[in-house]
């Protein structure tokens, strides 16, 4: 019966997604348990949804309140970085729930608010001597280059002299080796090793292995200098969500492991470190990018990004996504049931891979960018992606079973997924540009593409099934005849911009400051920092999917007429 055939092929269909999702999302060894499940210390910025220092708008007592309880009990310390902007009751809940404090003072190129900022950090000090066990004057303002290192130590002197608790410099670990001045002026050495950040990026395998080095590169300088002063790693962490860097990855698996490495590292080496970050800063996105808001253990909401004990999950929603994903290629199924009987069982199995697949792809994309979109704006567009994806989706269905069957696209459908086409080849066509241009911040938009791309594929797929070879023209992708005579410089910007990308990608690796430090020849540098660029498997991923959304653009590809 032909309702058995579709039915039993569903189910295969299904059970197939089904097996791979849980093989694929099965919790992992991220590494030896945290000690107690608790860390020394943690950066706190108690900046929730709406929230942001770039608009001005602080903290309330309550959300510092709040913020302060939920991590008491996964860290003995926090790490501030201002002592104004809504961080004034910080030392009294922190007195409150039991957390000792490192408070830092926020300085930047303005000298009337930086001397505001360190008066008030030291009567904060001084008033609070009970809670504030360590005193941090100024954050990367060498690396942001927002004053001269004359001016900063000035600075330092200033509060050394007023408070009694120890008093150092944050920045960069390289920032301590080009100014070796500080390691005599602070009480303790700070330094920051972030391995997915630094110039030449660390994959997570050896990430732990790079803080061990780079501490004993600061070590071996300090003693040279004749200084011999406890080191604190200020910031290092991993991020949850972004841009891949060379081999450098963002996951939840890869943060977690990260985290527990490091501590394992410091208790055998004896420094000490503070983990970034407590929570997640939407408002980061706005320098930083996606990758920039996602490097903390809780979320905006306050719940657990991951574990300190035990295996770790790197999508606890994928039922919820398989669930989804299944009931839009069911939904597809039940609008063409009659239809879907007259295909044979290999053009059915073809279908409803297919129809899985672009629900698989709609489910990602919008999870992905829902989740990742920090302003009005970003979820108009999420939602607009999202609906016109769908609406792809339907239209290639609707190509596939048109090929398949041996029938012509219906005009209207035929010349809606022409224009469908030409909106996201224009819109890959920015995104590659702009990655290429300025893309240190901008995540690769794989997900975004992911319907045209694999449609390309399925409906090619379809023709190969049928006629033994497939088709990617525009016309047979589409089932419209029209082609206009301009529309091969899309593929020629495309491609242009492909290896534009490339090249920007290298060039962002070797204009760097510690890679030319570490690779000051040209040609001996070019072949590393290329490496790093053809090891960043999303690079590649978007590259594939601009590849598939140039081909049917290809001006020496003949247009043919879909057969009746």
């Amino acid at each position: 019966m032909p309702s058995v055939k579709i039915l039993s092929s569903l189910l295969l269909i299904i059970v197939i997604h089904a097996t791979f999702a849980w093989f694929h999302n099965q919790a992992r060894d991220a590494g030896p348990d945290v000690p107690s499940g608790k860390l020394r210390s943690l950066s706190f910025a108690p900046y929730h949804d709406g929230f942001s220092p770039i608009t001005r708008k602080f903290p309330l007592p309550e959300h510092v309140d709040q913020d302060v309880q939920a991590v008491a009990n996964k860290t003995y310390s926090i790490r501030t970085y201002s002592v104004r902007g809504g961080m004034q009751p910080t030392p009294a809940f922190a007195r409150q729930y039991g957390v000792d404090m490192m408070m830092g003072a926020w300085l930047g190129d303005g000298h009337p608010e930086n001397r505001i900022e360190i008066q008030t950090l030291i009567d904060a000090a001084n008033q609070n001597w009970d809670v504030v066990k360590r005193v941090i004057v100024g954050n990367e303002v060498l690396l942001r280059k927002d004053m001269d290192i004359d001016t900063l130590i000035g600075y330092i002197r200033q509060v050394k002299q007023a408070i009694k608790q120890p008093v150092t410099y944050a920045d960069v670990w390289s920032s301590y080796m080009q100014y070796p001045q500080l390691f005599k002026e602070v009480d303790f050495i700070t330094i920051h090793i972030l391995p997915y950040w630094e110039d030449e990026p660390v994959a997570i395998e050896h990430a732990a292995a790079h803080v061990r080095k780079i501490v004993r590169q600061i070590t071996d300088k300090a003693h040279s200098l004749d200084v011999s002063k406890p080191i604190l790693i200020g910031e290092s962490g991993w991020p949850a969500i972004g841009r891949q860097r060379g081999a450098a990855v963002p996951s939840v698996v890869n943060e977690a492991r990260f985290i527990r490495e490091l501590i394992q590292v410091a208790n055998q080496q004896g420094f000490d470190y503070n983990i970034v970050e407590a929570f997640n800063q939407p408002w980061k996105s706005n320098s930083e990018g996606v990758v920039g808001a996602n490097w903390g253990l809780l979320d905006i909401d306050r719940e657990p990004v991951f574990p300190l004990t035990g295996p770790v999950t790197e999508n606890p929603a994928w039922i919820m996504h398989f669930a989804w994903a299944t009931g839009f290629c069911l939904l597809v199924v039940g609008i063409g049931f009659s239809s879907l009987q007259r295909l044979s069982l290999a053009q059915l199995l073809v279908f409803l891979t297919f129809a899985q697949l672009f629900g698989i792809g709609l489910v990602n994309q919008a999870d992905l960018l829902w989740h990742t979109s920090y302003s009005l704006w970003q979820q108009s567009y999420t939602l607009f992606m999202v609906a016109a994806s769908a609406v792809l989706a339907g239209l290639l269905l609707q190509r596939c079973y048109a090929v398949l069957s041996k029938r012509a696209s219906a005009q209207p459908y035929a010349q809606a997924l022409r224009y469908g086409y030409l909106f996201f080849v224009a819109l890959a066509i920015y995104k590659t540009y702009h990655l290429a241009w300025d893309g240190r911040y901008l995540s690769f938009p794989i997900a975004q593409f992911s319907i045209p791309a694999l449609g390309v594929i399925a409906v090619a797929a379809c023709f190969w099934l049928n006629q033994g070879r497939p088709r990617i023209n525009l016309a047979e992708l589409t089932g419209s005849p029209v082609r206009h005579p301009k529309q091969g410089l899309l593929s020629y910007l495309l491609g242009f911009g492909m290896l534009a990308l490339i090249a920007g990608e290298t060039y962002s690796f070797m204009s760097a400051y510690d890679f030319i430090q570490a690779h000051p020849d040209f040609q001996a540098g070019l072949p590393i920092a290329l490496g790093y660029t053809l090891q960043n498997h999303q690079l590649l991923n978007w590259l594939l999917c601009a590849l598939l959304l140039a081909l049917p653009f290809w001006p020496a590809r003949i247009s043919i007429p879909p057969r009746e």
